[in-house]
């Protein structure tokens, strides 16, 4: 599996600098995934390359999750195309019992097709598929399928809608659990380099309760192509974490 880590990240990394077209002198401006659940409705720039970070501390009714480094990589292909590349996170559970689990999650990689802009609104396609590269207790032991489609459109200068549907097929127990996915955020703009937000998202999947939560976050740019992150969860169901935060770091290289 580990070959499987290494030559999908040098098939991302040789994307770049290979189709790399991008005017050093512009002024481009960093747009993450992190830390909305819905993710960017555009693509990274043609030629750039963007790694985004952080860690998270889940609470689920005295199951204590921290994870880290969530690390995503982008790579701007063509002009409205990029690869994707979600790194294994480490997991380390902590229950009010005895035992815990703790270890590395399944890579996956996928690409996303920015179609929009359609009539004001800002639109991308994202398929990906996951490899059961983790461990044990923690890997699907499937190779799992996803489609999101996020949105955005601006409301005013300084306030943005936008959302994301989504469709997973994972694999619980050896079988499919079919899950629809719909978030919806407003986004205020602060001052020109804040920004925060408040986001609905619900999971529905198939065989289980729905995962409801209200998620609140804020990023702000260090400079054009540097960004930090926080945000904070809190479920709306019985099957959603109680409550969850995290920071985050992104950056973005542009080949000059």
């Amino acid at each position: 599996m580990l070959r499987i880590h290494l030559l999908l990240l040098a098939v991302l990394l040789a994307a770049a600098p290979v189709f790399a077209q991008a005017d050093s002198s512009s002024e481009v401006i960093i747009s993450t995934d992190r830390p909305a659940v819905a993710n960017s409705s555009v693509v990274v720039p043609q030629g750039g390359f963007q790694m985004e970070n952080g860690f998270l501390f889940t609470d689920t009714l005295g199951r204590y999750v921290f994870d880290i480094p969530e690390s995503n990589f982008r790579s701007g292909l063509f002009q409205k195309t990029e690869l994707r590349l979600s790194a294994p996170d480490y997991f380390d559970t902590v229950t009010s019992g005895t035992g815990g689990i703790s270890g590395f999650g399944d890579i996956s990689a996928g690409v996303k097709q920015q179609l929009g802009p359609l009539a004001g609104f800002d639109v991308s396609a994202i398929f990906f598929l996951s490899f059961p590269t983790g461990a044990k207790q923690i890997s699907s032991h499937g190779y799992d399928p996803g489609l999101q489609v996020p949105w955005s459109r601006a409301v005013t200068k300084k306030w943005t809608a936008g959302g994301q549907v989504a469709f997973y097929w994972p694999t619980v127990e050896g079988k499919r659990d079919f899950t629809g996915e719909t978030t919806f955020f407003a986004d205020r703009q602060l001052t020109t380099p804040w920004d925060a937000f408040v986001e609905y998202a619900g999971d529905f999947p198939q065989r289980v309760g729905s995962r409801q939560q209200i998620h609140f976050g804020t990023a702000y740019k260090l400079t054009s192509r540097h960004q930090i992150d926080f945000h904070i969860g809190i479920g709306l169901s019985s099957a959603a974490p109680k409550t969850y935060f995290g920071f985050g770091y992104s950056f973005l290289l542009l080949r000059k």
